[in-house]
């Protein structure tokens, strides 16, 4: 599974209250943490946080 949040990211940080093994914000914008695993990808909080996204910028292959 691959996770990614692409250029049109606001930075409103709803992903990261979802799911913050997965996500944190660097410069204002959300990105995946270097140090997420697969194990961490499977949770069903990434899928609920790319629902969250208003701008749709998380996904999820």
């Amino acid at each position: 599974m691959k996770i990614t949040v692409d250029n049109t990211c606001i930075g409103c940080g709803l992903c990261v209250g979802i799911c913050p093994a997965v996500f944190e914000m660097k410069n204002g914008k959300s990105v995946v943490k270097a140090a997420a695993t697969d194990k961490d990808f499977k949770k069903s909080e990434c899928k609920e946080a790319a629902e969250a996204c208003p701008v749709n910028a998380i996904k999820i292959a």
